[in-house]
Parts: C-alpha cells; sequence; structure tokens
C-alpha cells in the first residue's frame, strides 16, 4: 500500500466512533432508580422524566450514525425487583462502510422479580453497510423481559434497498444460568437478491423480532386473535419457557404497526417516542 494510502487509512480509523454505556438500577421500596452510570465516547443514555415506579431510558449516538469501523457497547442491569424501559431518540442509521465493519454489543442483565423492556426504533441499514451485532442476555428464572428489535434495509420510503453489505445479528439467551436461546442471522453479499427468496424475506425490506419472556402457548393464542390485523407476515411460538414473534413486512411503518399490535396483546406500555 502506498503511503498516502496509509494515511489516509490511518486518519480514517483515527476518526472513527467509539462509545459505551454501563449503568444499573435498583428498586428501593418498590420505586426504580438509577445506580451507577458511565458514559464514554458518542453513546449517551438520558432519563427523561420521574416515574412513579418505572424508569425509563433513552439512547442518543452524538455520532450521528454508525459507520464502518465503528464499535459501541451497552452493558445494563437491572437490579432485584426494579423495572425498567429501553429506547432510542430516533431510528439508528448505518452507513456504507468500505472497510471493516461496525461492531455493536448489548449485554443485559435482570434479576429476580425484575422487569427490562428493550425497545428501540428501526435500524437502517444503507446500501453497502456492514454491521455485526452481539446481544447477550442473563436474566434470573424469576425475571422477565420485552426485547424487540426492527431491521430496515435500505430507506423505502426513499425508494432506496439495501443491495449490498454485511448484517451478522447473534443472540444468547441464558435463564437461571442455562442457555435457552441461542442464534445467529447472518446475510452478507448480494443481500437484495437474498431478500426477494421466499424463504428469507419475499421481497420485504422490514424484519423484526420479539423475545418475550416468560411466555406461553395462552399467550401465543391471544395474539393470533388479532392475527387478522396483521399487514405483513407474523408468526409466533412459544417454548422453554418464552415466546417468541417473528414479522416480515415491505418496510418499516407496517411492520412497526404489527409489532405495536402484538405488543398490545402482551399489555407492554409502548415508550412515548414510538407514538409520536
Amino acid at each position: 500500500m502506498r503511503s498516502d494510502a496509509l494515511a489516509t487509512s490511518s486518519v480514517f480509523e483515527a476518526n472513527r466512533a467509539r462509545g459505551a454505556v454501563r449503568f444499573d438500577v435498583h428498586a428501593r421500596e418498590g420505586v426504580t432508580r438509577r445506580g451507577a452510570l458511565h458514559e464514554s465516547g458518542s453513546l449517551r443514555v438520558r432519563f427523561p422524566s420521574p416515574e412513579d415506579q418505572g424508569l425509563s431510558g433513552v439512547f442518543v449516538n452524538t455520532a450521528g450514525g454508525v459507520a464502518g469501523g465503528d464499535s459501541f457497547d451497552i452493558d445494563v442491569t437491572a437490579g432485584r425487583g426494579s423495572r425498567l424501559t429501553l429506547t432510542t431518540a430516533a431510528a439508528e442509521k448505518v452507513y456504507r462502510a468500505p472497510g471493516p465493519a461496525a461492531q455493536l454489543n448489548i449485554a443485559l442483565q435482570v434479576g429476580a422479580g425484575a422487569h427490562l423492556s428493550w425497545l428501540p426504533q428501526e435500524t437502517i441499514l444503507f446500501d453497502r453497510a456492514r454491521v455485526q451485532r452481539r446481544f447477550d442476555i442473563a436474566l434470573d428464572e424469576a425475571a422477565s423481559l420485552l426485547l424487540c428489535e426492527i431491521v430496515v434495509f435500505g430507506r423505502t420510503a426513499m425508494g432506496e434497498r439495501m443491495e449490498q453489505g454485511e448484517f451478522v445479528d447473534r443472540w444468547r439467551l441464558r435463564r437461571g444460568g442455562r442457555l435457552v436461546f441461542a442464534e445467529t442471522v447472518r446475510l452478507d453479499g448480494n443481500i437484495g437478491a437474498k431478500l426477494v427468496r421466499s424463504a428469507v424475506a419475499k421481497g420485504g425490506a422490514a424484519i423484526g423480532t420479539a423475545l418475550i419472556v416468560p411466555g406461553d402457548e395462552a399467550l401465543v393464542e391471544r395474539i393470533r386473535e388479532v392475527s387478522d390485523s396483521f399487514v405483513g407476515e407474523v408468526g409466533i411460538s412459544a417454548w422453554n419457557g418464552f415466546a417468541m414473534a417473528r414479522f416480515c413486512a415491505q418496510d418499516a411503518a407496517r411492520l412497526r404497526a404489527d409489532m405495536m399490535a402484538v405488543l398490545a396483546r402482551t399489555g407492554a406500555a409502548l415508550p412515548r417516542l414510538w407514538l409520536n
């Protein structure tokens, strides 16, 4: 590699965004309050308003998006009996990456009797974006969790679609120290052509997952009662003590409508930012 190319590469490397947030919450006399908080780089979390019992947090990426080589780490602990809802200030945009993939690492720990709702807004992948995301979730046997993620392959409202790139999504869920769910989704190369396939997305540009713990067949049946209202494809099942809903739609708006219909059947309270 020529010296000017090396210099350019080192400049871009030095400008890569790094961000980390680590905090915990605890319940005291039935009220959830924040404990220790550590923030670094371009990632922040804000707690916009006091609540009677639970606590809500909003993640803000001051870098304005995610680019190749960026790295973001989130580590959250919900202590015994606490109630925490987390979302993002806006949809997260992952931009074209000519070099290394962006790295997103999320670790969630939920104690006995605690509940955590992870409800970020959509992740939008631009054409030629490259991102690797990892969820490591540890629940107490008596904890509960609602974790929802929506991924959009291109800004469909702008007539854009993701054609080439890389998306790797690794989820590991442990309950009471036992691994109960493990999955890795990998889409790379000509992603646009793969999404057209019936066994992948049947031409859809948005996919989503809702993980609900605990979850059983009774919950599955409650959700299926509103299946006639779905505008995209929704599948729901329960096993190993949790329920999972899978979503696929032509665009983010339709998928979000289906996701909200499912969450309404779980009794979940949506973040205010979802309703704006």
